[in-house]
């Protein structure tokens, strides 16, 4: 028994670890494609960040823009080769599940997905253009804004991951409720302690600024709500 239970961990590393290698060659493959497409999407993005403001990006080293580019063809790569990678761990994953799990990982993993991609979009479109004009309304005669592309596309990157993954807060409300965690009626009567800790999170995941944690924590907090009234409504 003891030979059969270690041929069949040998035989899940194994798969592992070709699942693994599988995901890493999708990645390098796609790559050089990637990297040549990185510097017009960098355009798109910079021209949506900075809309109609007028404003000039700077950099301050010669290959500081470079090696934004190779950043930013990193992202594109993850993210071309997310269904790829996506579904290379289902295919590991499935034998070892019943088909009520397949069923609920699928829609979770589905609309997690979905919610991720709103918030990176909601965050792209609208959210950081308006940080921009609000950083801008400060300006005066006296002090002009010189803005670094360094810090507006790290800001970029760190604020549409915490919008990605504070959007999944319907998805964690309804599953709290669903899964008899937590009730209803107890939740929504948090609802102090919940703003409080979803304006901790936010704080943490946001620069160190008021305007970026508000931006992060308001929307959070409305789509708590969202989740609670799905959760009502199916209960």
């Amino acid at each position: 028994m003891s030979d059969e239970k270690e041929e069949s961990l040998i035989s899940h590393l194994e798969a592992l670890r070709e699942t693994l290698l599988e995901c890493i060659i999708s990645l390098c493959i796609v790559f050089p494609f990637v990297f040549f497409a990185a510097p017009p999407v960098l355009n798109k993005i910079i021209d949506i960040l900075i809309g109609s403001t007028g404003i000039k990006l700077n950099y301050f080293s010669p290959m500081e823009v470079f090696l934004i580019q190779i950043k930013t063809a990193f992202v594109l790569d993850l993210i071309v080769c997310c269904p790829y990678i996506a579904k290379k761990i289902w295919e590991f994953l499935l034998p070892a599940l019943y088909e009520n799990e397949k069923k609920f990982i699928k829609s979770v993993v589905c609309i997690s997905s979905l919610l991720f991609m709103l918030g990176v979009a909601f965050c792209i479109f609208v959210m950081l253009p308006f940080v921009i004009k609000f950083g801008l309304s400060f300006s005066t005669a006296n002090i002009s804004p010189v803005f670094n592309i360094s810090n507006i596309l790290n800001l970029t990157l760190i604020m549409s991951l915490s919008f990605g993954l504070m959007f999944q807060m319907p998805l964690i409300t309804h599953a709290l409720i669903k899964s008899g965690i937590v009730s209803y009626e107890a939740i929504s009567d948090k609802r102090p302690y919940v703003i409080v800790i979803i304006l901790i999170i936010a704080g943490i995941l946001t620069p160190p600024d008021v305007v970026s944690q508000i931006t992060l924590g308001l929307p959070t907090y409305l789509l708590f709500e969202l989740g609670l009234l799905f959760s009502r409504k199916k209960s």
